[in-house]
């Protein structure tokens, strides 16, 4: 299952019900036309926020992933990308460009734009990649390597290898899970850039 992303742009009270059309048309998440979604913001009628909803990033579950053949996937990734992403390779531990990069922001497939992680989940494990306590829902998909040793973690949008999870592994995260990504799958948009 795959992701449609809607960037959004809103500056309104949350006291109130409205029903807000979104296009959406992201040329690489949304292939066919542009559509037109209703989105209701409603706020609980004991609670009366002043807080404007600015923007951010809506992350809908797409009908069908985003398939493409290893020679269209060749025309846009690197060679290295296309090593990692498409044939499941790995980056050397502590050459990552996000290793330990802590900017503030969202971690984004580097193969189809789909929003993966956000920045507060990320920590220092010392394990040489970018480690993550959880992912965005629904935005990653889990299996088991064929030893039965480790769990490959893949984008669900478009099946691109990120690395693999890890449990109970004892660090300070909330959910005692540690995602062990390749810096070159992913791309990094800085929170002021929604």
């Amino acid at each position: 299952m795959g992701f449609n992303v809607l960037r959004t742009t809103f500056s309104m009270p949350l006291c109130s019900s409205k029903s807000i059309p979104i296009i959406s048309t992201h040329p690489t998440i949304f292939p066919s036309k542009p559509k037109t979604h209703t989105l209701l913001l409603s706020a609980s009628s004991t609670h009366h926020s002043k807080r404007p909803f600015h923007s951010g990033i809506v992350a809908m579950a797409a009908s069908r992933s985003l398939h493409k053949s290893d020679e269209e996937w060749r025309a846009i990734l690197s060679p290295e990308q296309f090593r990692i992403l498409r044939q499941k390779g790995t980056e050397f531990p502590g050459t990552g460009e996000y290793d330990k990069f802590f900017g503030e922001g969202i971690y984004n497939c580097a193969g189809c734009g789909t929003p993966l992680y956000k920045s507060i989940t990320k920590f220092n494990s010392g394990c040489g990649w970018p480690a993550f306590y959880e992912g965005l829902p629904g935005a990653i998909n889990r299996n088991p390597d064929p030893d039965g040793m480790r769990t490959e973690i893949t984008c669900a949008a478009c099946g691109g290898h990120l690395g693999h999870v890890f449990k109970g592994e004892g660090f300070p995260t909330p959910t005692d899970e540690r995602h062990c990504v390749n810096s070159i799958s992913l791309k990094f948009a800085p929170a002021n850039s929604h």
